[in-house]
């Protein structure tokens, strides 16, 4: 077995303490691809586990708040605002989650995070509706991940 260095001397996190403090504001978004029946079931609140709205809402928000936690060199931010919501359509459901902040730099990682995170809450939600015979998820997807607004006021 062969192993490879990584020289990690060029690993830091970027200096930001000469720049001001500025309303910021990033929109992320992201789709899952469902079942017409599963996206129904959401609708009418009919998951087992719950309101997948609520719950992805829930999800979305603890993860924009520990964004600096999971990706090693994202800056800690106070975090003035979220907003997520959701669009259904009959093949699967759109998130959009959106971060605003008055600080040194941006929110856009913690919008991304956001949205990934309630996609990936509606999957565990109701993987048992999309599970086919086998266990697997044929048609089950997140896509489309995306920063759609990033602004400094």
């Amino acid at each position: 077995m062969e192993f490879t260095h990584i020289d990690d001397s060029g690993v830091k996190m970027v200096d930001i303490s000469e720049k001001s403090d500025v309303l910021r504001v990033a929109t992320a978004e992201g789709k899952i691809k469902l079942r017409e029946d599963t996206v129904k079931a959401i609708a009418e609140n009919r998951i087992a586990k719950g309101n997948v709205f609520a719950t992805a809402i829930v999800a979305a928000t603890l993860a924009v708040k520990k964004t600096s936690e999971l990706i090693p060199m994202c800056h800690p931010i106070p975090i003035s605002h979220i907003e997520v919501s959701f669009e259904t359509f009959d093949d699967g459901i759109k998130a959009s989650c959106t971060v605003k902040s008055t600080g040194k730099t941006g929110v856009e990682m913690e919008a991304l995070t956001g949205v990934s995170t309630a996609l990936l809450t509606i999957w565990d939600m109701v993987k048992s509706m999309e599970k086919d015979e086998t266990g697997n998820y044929p048609e089950t997807a997140i896509d489309g991940i995306r920063v759609v607004r990033k602004e400094k006021f």
